[in-house]
């Protein structure tokens, strides 16, 4: 093990699938001669050239597109977006092309390529460049949808994401690329569709993703100086959604609060709280928790990001108001 960044970890998942595979390429805005936005591909260029390392116009759609094209004749395309407020952009190519092809092909043809890059909130960036779209997404049939929190999830779960037949929405966080955290030395993958328990507890299970398993984790360590024990699930993958995990920690804690950074309506943590209703009812102790971000823009002043981002405040108390029913 050895401790490394978010961003590292993401830039030696993409060098050693493209050492392994030749059919292995990324795509993008600024991704070669800038090293990448936010130089996860630094270096990269250098090493494989650039006819696999593809700096592309601003022009999500087209390049978006390239890829599909390209993974429908055997390549195996990384396409990234700057941020994926601007995969809208793109949609069209992602839901009617990359998602469909293996069904309306009737098999003949597969996506087998990742879309990834940064989302959600970065800090001031207001309501254009601060959205979550990982629920629309894994909304979607044909797609899958990862969101690891941790260095070490970032490495195993893009190395098998590139691996994956189906195409693949890998999301990120601009606030995470210099996060650090240890990561395995040598080959490994982590599954997808595999929850981990990041921290084992008896009283209430807090379940999150993505860069928000901060606040469940430290929610968490607040709750343990009130002699509250805490179980902690990280999701890893939105789609598909490692149910049992939860269920079966529900059935051992009783309660359960989801932390998620998007907004409430049609999110993941709604999609949780009805299969945890449906599948564990009979051992909720208390009606299931939310902390979300507030049915609004994200707008730019901190101080009013603060105020509409789940928090750790915000966690521990819906935390409590569960279990003090």
């Amino acid at each position: 093990m050895r401790e490394i960044q978010f961003r590292e970890a993401l830039r030696e998942a993409m060098s050693e699938e493209m050492r392994r595979d030749d059919k292995v390429f990324l795509m993008g805005e600024e991704v070669a001669e800038y090293n990448g936005a936010y130089k996860v591909s630094q270096g990269m260029l250098d090493e494989f050239g650039p006819k696999r390392v593809i700096d592309t116009p601003i022009a999500e759609l087209g390049f978006a597109g390239i890829g599909v094209g390209a993974a429908m004749n055997g390549l195996r395309p990384i396409v990234e977006f700057m941020t994926f407020n601007f995969s809208l952009v793109a949609i069209d190519q992602i839901i009617n092309g990359a998602a469909k092809l293996m069904s309306m092909s009737g098999g003949q043809y597969s996506a087998p390529m990742v879309f990834r890059g940064p989302t959600g909130n970065a800090g001031m960036l207001s309501s254009q460049h601060s959205q979550n779209f990982e629920n629309w997404y894994a909304n979607c049939p044909g797609l899958k949808v990862v969101v690891p929190s941790t260095p070490a999830d970032a490495k195993g779960l893009l190395k098998a994401s590139i691996r994956d037949n189906d195409p693949v929405i890998f999301m990120e966080s601009e606030l995470m690329y210099g996060d650090k955290g240890a990561v395995p030395e040598g080959e490994y993958l982590t599954p997808i569709g595999t929850a981990d328990i990041k921290r084992e507890g008896t009283d209430v299970t807090i379940v999150s993703f993505g860069k928000f398993m901060k606040v469940a984790l430290n929610a968490a360590q607040e709750l343990a100086k009130d002699g509250i024990s805490a179980e902690v699930i990280d999701l890893r993958t939105v789609r598909p959604i490692d149910y049992k995990t939860v269920v079966e920690s529900v059935k051992k804690t009783n309660r359960l609060v989801i932390v998620e950074e998007a907004w409430p309506l049609a999110s993941i943590s709604s999609e949780i709280a009805y299969h945890v209703q449906r599948y564990a009812f009979d051992y909720l102790d208390a009606p299931i928790g939310r902390v979300t971000n507030r049915d609004l823009p994200l707008p730019y002043a901190p101080t009013l990001i603060e105020v509409i981002l789940p928090n750790v405040k915000r966690t521990v108390e819906a935390a409590k108001s569960v279990l003090y029913r």
